[in-house]
């Protein structure tokens, strides 16, 4: 659905700007400390981590996880504010071993066809001991309709820990798609038609199925995802031209 050449856009969580995918990283190196200026106590080990859709690279997030979390806990995460649809499998891919979550729903069947080929662990593994600085690794959601990721350790640092654990740095805005039949802001996907097309409101009310809301999200169009299961970790908003820096 994204448009070749097309430059992403996202807000920074911590000043509220909005940078360009290759300059986010740079910013959050010199706005992290800003907003932790004259802040004191414990300070934790913390990775910084860029995920974004293996093919649908328009849709990326950083996030600021402690070092001491679990793989299970970054799975869960992924899962609420990206891809959890219907409970189905997961695996990170890290080197050569595949970090699985099982989770016994009826699709566990299908593992043996569509499950990793690689040995396998259980993602109750600490980050520190499988992730370091530079490290490059993979996230899939669902074995079946696959929602792919790729992630990255972008650096670490001693920082203090967020209420919610896992910090949101930067996101993209949701992509401006344009219902195909009259250019207005697109709202549904109808997943029907090869290749998808998407639809505004008044168009798609045309179609009495197939059809799913169009998301801020790499899994938009999968399955059954119509958004994250956590209302508080939606993020809609689109970009404004002459607001980036």
């Amino acid at each position: 659905m994204a448009t070749a050449g097309t430059v992403s856009y996202g807000k920074c969580f911590l000043c509220g700007g909005s940078f360009a995918k290759n300059g986010i990283t740079r910013h959050l190196k010199a706005c992290i400390p800003k907003h932790e200026a004259g802040r004191t106590g414990k300070r934790v080990r913390l990775f910084h981590l860029r995920a974004e859709g293996w093919y649908r690279r328009e849709y990326w997030l950083h996030l600021e996880v402690p070092a001491s979390y679990q793989l299970y806990d970054l799975d869960t995460f992924l899962r609420a504010i990206w891809v959890e649809c219907c409970d189905h499998l997961s695996a990170f891919r890290i080197g050569g071993v595949f970090y699985e979550l099982d989770t016994g729903m009826v699709d566990a069947m299908w593992k043996e066809f569509f499950g990793p080929s690689l040995p396998t662990r259980s993602m109750g593994v600490k980050l520190y001991n499988v992730l370091s600085v530079g490290e490059e690794f993979e996230y899939e959601y669902d074995f079946g309709t696959t929602t792919r990721l790729r992630l990255k350790v972008l650096g670490e640092r001693k920082g203090f820990l967020d209420e919610q654990g896992i910090r949101v740095l930067a996101r993209n805005y949701a992509p401006d798609y344009r219902c195909k039949a009259c250019g207005k802001p697109a709202a549904w996907l109808y997943v029907y038609a090869e290749p998808q097309q998407v639809y505004c409101e008044r168009h798609a009310r045309k179609r009495d199925e197939g059809l799913l809301p169009i998301v801020n999200s790499p899994r938009v169009g999968y399955c059954g995802y119509d958004g994250p299961y956590n209302p508080s970790l939606a993020f809609e908003e689109r970009y404004e031209p002459g607001g980036g820096r």
